[in-house]
């Protein structure tokens, strides 16, 4: 693909085939989405990569706590509720999704089976856990730098195929996370990434989530024209 093709044509995947991902692909993917900037050449990020039956109890113990209500403990801040604008663009693309997906508003059963997808990571095949080194926890660079290197990492995999979508339903509670993934505890968790073949029957995978245009996001200082 050309370097347009990959940026205007991916999109968030959450509907996959259980087809296995080959861990060379996989590797390969991860040594693309390295080249990404990071500050000062720290490249805080590392990556755990889960499948088979780690990630199904990785999804299993994530659902159940939630489910009975189990506060959740992920450790990179959610911040305060969106409100104004960026609440408007969150309700617009669950619009999108949900009308795609045939879940109406007062479909209570639909709606609590779309938030148990996002809970068992959209059932993919692969789950790609970012973390960065604790000792560079306090950083704003870090989190920046990792979120940089997720961008790139869905991108080379749109690029050989795969689809992917950036999450953190599937992490909410970090204990389960640490103790099937293995994640050392100089680690702290950011974020997951879903991956996988796309299914492209999946009606939600056909979603493109609107943008802002560039002159609503872009301000030009010391231009003639």
């Amino acid at each position: 693909m050309q370097f347009d093709d990959v940026i205007l044509g991916r999109r968030s995947i959450r509907g996959y085939k259980p087809d296995p991902v080959p861990k060379a692909l996989i590797a390969e993917i991860i040594g693309l989405a390295m080249r990404a900037p990071s500050s000062m050449n720290t490249q805080p990020w590392n990556f755990y990569v889960i499948t088979g039956e780690p990630l199904d109890r990785i999804r299993a113990g994530n659902t159940e706590r939630m489910v009975a209500g189990i506060p959740q403990s992920r450790e990179f801040r959610t911040g305060q509720a969106f409100a104004g604008p960026h609440r408007d663009r969150q309700v617009g693309v669950a619009k999108q999704l949900f009308s795609a997906m045939g879940i109406a508003r007062d479909d209570k059963d639909k709606r609590q089976d779309w938030v148990l997808r996002g809970f068992r990571q959209f059932d993919a095949p692969v789950c790609v856990i970012v973390t960065y080194d604790r000792v560079l926890d306090g950083s704003d660079d870090t989190p920046f730098d990792c979120g940089a290197v997720a961008t790139a990492l869905v991108n080379a995999a749109w690029s050989r195929g795969l689809g992917a979508v950036i999450n953190s339903q599937g992490i909410m509670q970090s204990p389960v996370v640490r103790e099937h993934a293995g994640i050392a505890d100089d680690q702290v968790i950011m974020k997951s990434i879903a991956l996988g073949w796309p299914d492209e029957s999946f009606p939600a995978n056909a979603v493109v989530s609107e943008r802002r245009s560039v002159e609503e996001a872009t301000v030009f200082v010391g231009f003639e024209n």
